[in-house]
C-alpha cells in the first residue's frame, strides 16, 4: 500500500462528505466515479480502531464485484462464515444460512474495518477529483439564506472554513452534523450494552469455538484468524456496578457462559483496558435532510449490534445516494426534493430492519414461564427458517446495485 500524498485542505467543493467510515469513503467513492468533485473529511488520523463494525456482507461484496475489483478485495486476509450459529431453547442450531442467496459472495467476510477503509480509500484516491483530509474535525455548518453551505473545520490547530454544493453527514451514530443540522432523532430503546473482549486462539480451544458463534447465553465469538473477538452482553448502564465486583468477578460470569476457563480468561484480560464497551442504540431521524445537507448510514439511523448489519445498511445508503444524487451534483442543481428521495428510497429497510432488531432485543429479554407455543414450535422447525435469516442478514429487506 502506497503512502497516499496529502493534498492542500481545499476552499470550496461539490460535495463536502463528513466521516470517513463505510458510509463515507463509499459514497465519496462511488460519487467521484461519476464524475463529482469530492473531499471527504476524517477526524482521526488513521482507520485503526478496534471492535467497530468488521463484517462484510454479500451484498456489500456485491457492489465490490460491480465495482470490478472483488478478487482483489479477497485477497486481503479475511475470515469466512457460510452460516452463523446460535443458541435456541438451549440447544445450538443454524440461525443464518447464506447458501442461497443470489449473489456471487454466499457468505459474510470478517475483515478488519480499517483494512477495509483503507483498501476504498486507495481505490478513491486514484481519482484527480476525489480527495481524503484526515485529521480535521468538523465543529459547524456553514448556512446563508437558510442553506446549508459548507462546514467550519479545525485542522492541527488552524481554523478554516469549505464551502460545499452539498454536505453529507456520514460521521456515526454521535453525529456533530446531525447535531449542528438540529434534525430530530427518533429513539426506540435498547436494553442491553456489549462488552467487547479480544481472546487469543489457542490450539486445544474448545471444539464450540470453531466458527463464528452467538448468541448464546449472551455471549457471541467471532473468529478473527489469531484471537477470538468475543461479546458479552450487559444490562444496559451496569459497566460501573461490574467495575466495582471487580474483574476477577466479570472473569467469573464469562467463564459460566462461555468455552474458557478463568484461568484461560485472565491471560488476556489483564486489566478494565482489555474490556470495550459498546453502548447499543438503535434511533433514526424523521427527517435525513434539510436544504444542501443529507444524512446516512448510523448518522442518520443507529443500529444494534444484532446481525452485525450496519455496515451493509451504511453501503446500501451510500450506493442509492450516487445513484439518486450524482446527476443533479454534476449540474449544481441538487435540491431538497433530491435529498428526500434519498430518504424514501432507504426507509423501509432501515424501518424494517431496525423494527426486527427491537423485536428480537425484547423477546431475548422476556423470561418464559410456560412452554412455547404450537406457532412457535412450528416455526422452529420450518427448513427454511435459517435461509430466511441468511437473506435478511446478507442480504436484507432492500438491495441497491451501483448504476456506472
Amino acid at each position: 500500500m502506497n503512502t497516499p500524498v496529502e493534498r492542500p485542505l481545499p476552499l470550496s467543493t461539490s460535495c463536502c462528505i463528513v466521516g470517513g467510515g463505510p458510509a463515507g469513503l463509499m459514497l465519496g467513492y462511488l460519487l467521484a466515479l461519476k464524475g463529482v468533485e469530492v473531499v471527504v473529511l476524517e477526524k482521526h488520523s488513521d482507520f485503526l480502531r478496534d471492535f467497530r463494525g468488521d463484517t462484510i456482507h454479500p451484498s456489500t461484496l456485491e457492489i465490490i464485484w460491480q465495482l470490478g475489483f472483488l478478487d482483489e478485495f479477497l485477497a486481503l486476509p479475511h475470515q469466512r462464515a457460510e452460516k452463523l450459529y446460535g443458541e435456541i431453547a438451549g440447544r445450538e442450531a443454524t440461525l443464518a444460512d447464506f447458501s442461497r442467496l443470489p449473489t456471487r459472495c454466499k457468505f459474510i467476510a470478517f475483515m478488519p474495518q480499517w483494512d477495509f477503509l483503507n483498501f476504498i480509500s486507495d481505490k478513491a484516491r486514484q481519482l484527480p477529483n476525489f480527495s481524503l483530509h484526515q485529521n480535521v474535525s468538523v465543529n459547524d455548518l456553514l448556512e446563508q439564506n437558510g442553506k446549508v453551505s459548507g462546514v467550519r473545520v479545525s485542522q492541527n490547530g488552524i481554523d478554516r472554513q469549505i464551502t460545499a454544493q452539498l454536505v453529507v453527514g456520514c460521521d456515526g451514530r454521535h453525529s456533530i452534523v446531525r447535531e449542528k443540522a438540529g434534525l430530530e432523532v427518533m429513539n426506540f430503546g435498547a436494553p442491553r450494552d456489549v462488552l467487547w473482549l479480544k481472546i487469543t486462539k489457542s490450539a486445544d480451544d474448545p471444539e464450540w469455538s470453531t466458527g463464528h458463534r452467538g448468541p448464546k447465553k449472551g455471549f457471541i465469538m467471532i473468529d478473527r484468524g489469531d484471537y477470538w473477538q468475543c461479546g458479552y452482553s450487559i444490562t444496559k448502564g451496569s459497566l460501573d456496578e461490574l467495575k466495582l465486583r471487580g474483574l476477577a468477578a466479570l472473569i467469573a460470569d464469562v467463564a459460566e457462559i462461555s468455552p474458557f476457563d478463568a484461568a484461560r480468561l485472565q491471560q488476556d484480560l489483564t486489566d478494565w483496558d482489555k474490556v470495550k464497551l459498546l453502548q447499543i442504540r438503535i434511533d433514526r431521524l424523521k427527517q435525513w435532510s434539510k436544504p444542501e445537507l443529507l444524512c446516512i448510514g448510523d448518522a442518520a439511523h443507529a443500529m444494534s449490534p444484532i446481525g452485525g448489519v450496519g455496515v451493509n445498511l451504511a453501503i446500501q445508503d451510500a450506493v442509492a445516494t450516487a445513484n439518486i444524487l450524482a446527476p443533479a451534483l454534476l449540474k449544481g442543481n441538487v435540491t431538497l426534493r433530491h435529498l428526500q428521495k434519498v430518504q424514501r428510497r432507504r426507509t423501509f429497510p432501515t424501518w424494517a430492519t431496525q423494527s426486527l432488531q427491537v423485536m428480537i432485543s425484547k423477546a431475548s429479554q422476556k423470561k418464559r414461564t410456560k412452554p412455547p407455543s404450537g406457532v412457535e414450535l412450528w416455526v422452529r422447525q420450518r427448513a427454511f427458517i435459517p435461509f430466511l435469516f441468511g437473506r435478511l442478514i446478507g442480504i436484507g429487506f432492500f438491495k441497491e446495485n451501483f448504476r456506472k
